[in-house]
């Protein structure tokens, strides 16, 4: 099997890559939609709407996104020698995809509050929380591209 996924290899960074692209705009979104969500009054039309919306940016994109990069990215962590297992960069790098997948989970947690009309959060809160996965992919294009020798 290795043999085949070495052989392939571009055809799964590629994947990998557009994979994780849509993963990232879903989870720059998603907290921008809880922030205009949180403009809203509980059971009125619009927040019914962002639900919706919600929902389907979670359950359609960001996480298929997210299994399809986690697959395509173990795939290629399973063939000999592309990953230098001593290196701190892929060590750094694996901690921030880590902290991703923490992110998605605070945001489904956050989707279903909202969907209960018991969101806690002011607008605020999720303005920070927006710029989260912006600053753990910065970390993880840095890591892969510049691979600092640390």
């Amino acid at each position: 099997m290795t043999d085949f996924l070495a052989a392939h290899l571009s055809w799964l960074l590629s994947l990998h890559i557009m994979a994780f692209i849509a993963w990232m705009a879903a989870m720059f979104y998603l907290p921008r939609l809880y922030v205009y969500h949180c403009q809203t009054a509980p059971g009125s039309t619009e927040s019914e709407r962002f639900k919706v919306m919600e929902r389907k940016l979670l359950r359609q994109i960001m996480t298929p996104a997210m299994i399809v990069t986690l697959l395509a990215g173990g795939a290629m962590a399973s063939i000999p020698g592309v990953i230098d297992w001593s290196a701190g960069w892929w060590w750094t790098k694996l901690a921030c995809v880590f902290g991703l997948f923490a992110f998605h989970g605070m945001c489904a947690k956050w989707r279903r509050e909202f969907a209960e009309d018991r969101n806690t959060h002011p607008e605020k809160y999720y303005r920070i929380a927006n710029e989260v996965p912006t600053i753990l992919m910065a970390i993880i294009v840095i890591m892969i591209v510049v691979r600092p020798g640390f």
